[in-house]
């Protein structure tokens, strides 16, 4: 829930504050702000290449507005699975060409608009249904084939919780380096009266406060969040080739189905005895 947490952070941080007796127009140092933030951004673009820069801007949408993969979606791979399984088994694998080239248009694709909306496992049921079809794979190599794709979406899950990751570990110091710079001015005002010098320390401060807030209360759950979403990605993929697995090995579709739902994670997992019952309700 991450535009609660958002608001949980600060309102903990200010409320706290305030319950000290501090003022908050003392914490509003947006030479503080422009010194952190502005080196950070720039420390970004200096560690990542450009493809990485545009996929980091434009996944932080999902910080806010991802969703987290639900059962309903696992039991709708798994459904649209043994529908196409069934279909091959009565009427051979050239059945399913349609499907897979135009997913979109697919009748039975399009009966699950939740993965039809997944372009990752679209395309990944896709492709592997093309291979399928075209009967020129032994069962080991088209798991092979599958492990390849799944271990490349994993690693470019990685790359932008990392690329995240590395300036909210940078954060603290840079926060450090913007009250250093605070503290060279103040050391120009030692003349000045001891209140002046009080808000001037205090504003250098302001500095480490801010990279420590940055780094811990915001970029590194936001990176966690990241990682989390690609994660149930990989998750939903690997149950999508236990199936196709399964079934190039031999195993009947129901069988191939139940292989498939032991790599469901536990908390989205349907029970033996629900499934059996969305099954039966497929073959009706």
């Amino acid at each position: 829930m991450p535009p609660i947490g958002i608001i949980v952070v600060i309102a903990a941080v200010i409320g706290g504050y305030k319950m000290h007796h501090g003022v908050l127009g003392v914490l509003w140092q947006p030479n503080e702000v422009i010194i952190i933030c502005g080196a950070a951004f720039g420390s970004f673009l200096i560690a990542n290449p450009m493809s990485l820069i545009k996929d980091t801007l434009k996944s932080l949408p999902k910080i806010v507005f991802g969703k987290e993969i639900k059962k309903d979606l696992f039991i709708d791979l798994l459904l649209l699975l043994y529908e196409f399984l069934s279909i091959a088994r009565r009427e051979g694998m050239l059945a399913l060409e349609e499907h897979a080239n135009k997913p979109d248009s697919s009748a039975i694709f399009t009966k699950y608009p939740g993965i039809i909306k997944n372009h990752h496992l679209k395309e990944f049921l896709a492709d592997n249904l093309k291979v399928f079809v075209s009967g020129n794979i032994e069962p080991a190599e088209f798991e092979n084939l599958m492990d390849i794709d799944t271990d490349t979406h994993e690693h470019h899950g990685t790359l932008i919780p990392t690329a995240l990751t590395t300036v909210s570990d940078s954060l603290p110091g840079l926060g450090i380096v913007a009250a250093v710079l605070g503290i060279i001015t103040t050391m120009g005002l030692m003349t000045e009266p001891p209140e002046i010098l009080g808000a001037s320390v205090g504003a250098a401060l302001c500095g480490t406060f801010l990279g420590l807030l940055l780094s811990y209360g915001y970029m590194a759950p936001m990176a966690k969040t990241l990682e989390n979403q690609a994660h149930d990605l990989d998750n939903i993929l690997k149950v999508a080739k236990s199936v196709l697995v399964a079934f190039a090995k031999g195993l009947p579709p129901v069988m191939a189905i139940e292989f498939a739902r032991r790599a469901i994670p536990t908390n989205c997992r349907p029970t033996y005895e629900e499934m059996e019952e969305l099954i039966k309700s497929v073959k009706k």
